[in-house]
Order: structure tokens, then C-alpha cells, then sequence
């Protein structure tokens, strides 16, 4: 089978792979856990250096891979460029900080010494999504490389230059050669990984049914997992909000890599008293965002990244107005080659529109009413997914009601909803669990080891001596 590359722009197509053999994937999964056996043994010293060089690579060629990520998947060129800036911020805050998270964590006990110890675990399959197609990656490989376990990655089969590509980044580097692996096969060669003794850990980040899929193959063999999956991510505006901000902010986050991203605003929340100024200045702003060729640095929304994605979005949308939603700008395809769906915005979504019920995938603003806070509260987690969630008041008690009751992995107050090294991220629900990122991230996939020690000479005790 051969995996195909296909610019969404155009729908030309640029390149097709030959899918991984049984004996190659054999080879593979062998030189991973032989890498392991010496790579775990290496100094978080030579790790960081190796990070650190890594993002020297992704920060002084970010023009040709800004432009791979834009040709491949869809992404604008300025939203690409920015993408490699963050692989390098994160290969440098684990290169500075991993070691400091991974150091040994004294308890005290009846014992003479004991201690917490991090050890890594071995090979890690990461299955990871298009849409972020470096920064998805390099979240999951820069602190796994750094606590010393080895990456075997299976992409999405839309970005195999993207995946072959980091491969070889991690490689100039430095990494031993086999520390991260590139697997080019198709989903359903996933489970045969999954089951395979050599592997310890699987992190996914994709659906929701893709993370069901997984977390059962991986159950099924007493394998940890960390899941990121779907979002309908809650964007709540009160009275007390600065509106003009707020709608700025709206119209970025719900358009951000073409609406296609799971910490993407979706759900626009927003109290009786400011919705009908919220709606028509949100209108106003998603009319005027530019939709057109990603490369084109004015361009503010590019195509969808596959045919079967403009057509779910097309379907939902139609399906929606057709059970009662208000259509208030967009709704359609561009008649013209390449992916492309107009920037939109729907309200009054009854119950059973999908629109409603399931993760719009694409630039579709999605408004509802609420007429306290809390109802507004009701409604955001009324969805069976919980990622992020923003929140937008300047009221101190409902600040703290939001905090405490949204049903999210993220409540940012007065600002949108974005990934940091710094902070864990991470779902509930349907979204997943575990988390991505900072302390918490980097312990995910490691053996913490207790460790407890008495102390005594050798013989001491006996009665012979």
C-alpha cells in the first residue's frame, strides 16, 4: 500500500510512500529496543545538548519547513513559520529544565535513605494528527527523548514528509539514529505495535473513536497511555467582559490552522445582556478574514487539509440549517481547486443538529445564548468532550466559579486557549487523559521508582561474627 501526499491547496498530487513491510517493521521495532539499552544511559547533559542543537535546526531553517507543513497539510505560511519557532522553544525548555524535573525526590521515612527515582520506560509509539503536524511531535519527543525512553512515530499518512522530516531534524542533532523512528503504515497496522513486547507506551493524539480504539488494544496488554483527543471547546463571554477584546479574540481562535485544531474556540457562549452586539461584531470580523492560498503571507484562513474533512463540514453545516439553525455568514465550499470552505458562523443550533452534538472540524463559528452564568456553565459542559475552555468577565466571583466548574483540562480567563511548554495540557471526558507538557508531561511515560535503604555493614547482626 503507498500513502499519498496531496496539497489541499490545489489537490495536486506531490508525493506517495511505500507503507513499511512486516520485515522492515520488524527491523525497526529491534533497532529501537537496542537503541534503548545504551540511550538510556546517557547523561541529561548530552540529552540537552542534543535538544538544543534540535532547535537550532527547526529555528534557522523555519522557512523550508514552514513551507513543507503549508504544502502538505494546508496550514497558512505565517501559522507554519510560528509552529517551528514553538518545536524549538519546547526543545529548549526541556533541554534546560528536564534534568531538574527528573532529579531524585527525597522522602523521609523509618529507613535510613529513601527516595523517588525517574527512570525511562523504553520505546514509545506516539500515533499523532496532521493538523500540527511538527508541533505534535516534538511535544511528545522532546521530553520523552530528554527522560531517555526512544521514539517510534506513526503519522498521520497525509504528512509523511513531515514525519520523515523530523526524523532526520532529530538525527542532525545528534540523537543516536535509532533513538526516533519514523513509521510510514497505515492505522491498522497500529494494534501489531501496540501488542508488540518491545513497546511500553503509546501516547495518541486524534479523536475521540481513534482514542477508544487505541486505549483498548493497549489495555489489553497492560500498556500506559496518554490521550489527547477531541474538543468542543467552551469560549464564555459575561457582561462584565471587555467585548471588543473579546470578539478579537473570537474571530482568532476559532479560525486558528483553519479551524482545524482541538484547543480551537467552538462554542461561543455568550450572556443574553452582550450577545446581540457579541454576534454582530463577530460577524463583522469573520467577513473580513482573508480565505485563500496559505503560502500568501495576507492570508488569514487556508484550505482544509483533506477532501473528506471540507466534505464533514459541508455536511454538518447543511444538516444544521436544516434542523433549524441560523445560517449568519459562510456555508459554503469555494468553487475553485483545493479544500476550501468559507469562514462561518452558525446560531439558535438546536439540540439534535450536529452541529451541536459533534466536533466541527473547520472554520464554523458555533454561537449559543445564555441568559446567567449559570446556564452558561450548563451549557459548556453539556458537551461529552472537556480539553480547554476560556472564559471572559472581570468579575473576581465569576472568575472563580468558572475555574472551579468548568469541566476542562484549560480555563483561561480573558485570553485564548493555546498549548506552553511551561503548563500541563491536557483533557477530561472525552478528551482524554494525561497530559502533554512541563513536569507533569515528562513523567508521564517513566518508572517512578521508590527506592528505600537501610543502611547497615555487611554481616552486622549475626551472632557468628
Amino acid at each position: 500500500m503507498s500513502l499519498q501526499s496531496i496539497n489541499p491547496t490545489t489537490g495536486e498530487f506531490i508525493e506517495s510512500f511505500d507503507e513499511i513491510s512486516d520485515a522492515e517493521l520488524e527491523a525497526a521495532l529491534e533497532r529501537a529496543e537496542q537503541a534503548f539499552r545504551t540511550y538510556r544511559s546517557t547523561s541529561f547533559d548530552e540529552r540537552a545538548g542534543w535538544l538544543n542543537k534540535a532547535a537550532h535546526v527547526l529555528e534557522d531553517e523555519k522557512d523550508t519547513w514552514a513551507r513543507l507543513m503549508t504544502q502538505e497539510m494546508g496550514k497558512t505560511y505565517k501559522a507554519a513559520v510560528a509552529e517551528a519557532e514553538k518545536c524549538a522553544w519546547a526543545c529548549r525548555y526541556f533541554a534546560e529544565n528536564g534534568a531538574g524535573f527528573l532529579a531524585d525526590e527525597e522522602i523521609e521515612t523509618d529507613a535510613d535513605k529513601s527516595y523517588v527515582r525517574y527512570l525511562p520506560l523504553g520505546p514509545v509509539l506516539a500515533v499523532m494528527p496532521w493538523n500540527f503536524p511538527f508541533w505534535q511531535v516534538v511535544r511528545f519527543a522532546a521530553p520523552a527523548l530528554m527522560a531517555g525512553n526512544v521514539g517510534l512515530l506513526k503519522h498521520a499518512s497525509n504528512v509523511c514528509r513531515c514525519a520523515l522530516t523530523l526524523q532526520e531534524i532529530f538525527r542532525r542533532a545528534g540523537f543516536p539514529e535509532d533513538a526516533f523512528q519514523a513509521l510510514l503504515m497505515s492505522p491498522k497496522r497500529v494494534a501489531r505495535v501496540i501488542a508488540d513486547r518491545r513497546v511500553k507506551a503509546i501516547t495518541l493524539t486524534g479523536s475521540d473513536v481513534a482514542g477508544s480504539k487505541v486505549a483498548e488494544q493497549a489495555g489489553k496488554h497492560i500498556k500506559k497511555t496518554v490521550m489527547e483527543l477531541g474538543a468542543s471547546d467552551p469560549f464564555i463571554v459575561l457582561p462584565s467582559a471587555d467585548l471588543e477584546a473579546a470578539v478579537k479574540t473570537a474571530v482568532t481562535a476559532r479560525n486558528i490552522n483553519n479551524g482545524q485544531s482541538c484547543i480551537a474556540a467552538k462554542r461561543f457562549i455568550v450572556h443574553a445582556r452582550v450577545y446581540d452586539e457579541f454576534e454582530r461584531r463577530m460577524v463583522e470580523g469573520l467577513e473580513r478574514l482573508k480565505l485563500g492560498d496559505p503560502i500568501d503571507e495576507g492570508t488569514d484562513v487556508g484550505p482544509l487539509a483533506t477532501v473528506q474533512i471540507l466534505e464533514t463540514v459541508e455536511r454538518q453545516v447543511n444538516e444544521s440549517v436544516q434542523a433549524g439553525a441560523r445560517l449568519l455568514t459562510g456555508g459554503k465550499r469555494l468553487d475553485r481547486p483545493g479544500n476550501f470552505y468559507q469562514v462561518s458562523a452558525l446560531a439558535h443550533i438546536p439540540q439534535d443538529a450536529p452541529a451541536y452534538r459533534e466536533e466541527v472540524f473547520g472554520p464554523v463559528a458555533l454561537l449559543f445564548k445564555a441568559r446567567s452564568l449559570d446556564e452558561a456553565i450548563e451549557l459548556a459542559n453539556a458537551s461529552d468532550y472537556g480539553l480547554g475552555s476560556s472564559v471572559w468577565t472581570n468579575d473576581e466571583e465569576e472568575c472563580r466559579r468558572c475555574i472551579d466548574e468548568l469541566e476542562a483540562g484549560t480555563t483561561f480567563i480573558n485570553a485564548m486557549v493555546a498549548s506552553d511548554p511551561r503548563l500541563p495540557f491536557g483533557g477530561v471526558k472525552r478528551s482524554g487523559y494525561g497530559r502533554e507538557l512541563a513536569r507533569h508531561g515528562i513523567r508521564e511515560f517513566l518508572n517512578i521508582k521508590t527506592v528505600s535503604i537501610i543502611e547497615r555493614a555487611v554481616g552486622s547482626g549475626s551472632d557468628t561474627e
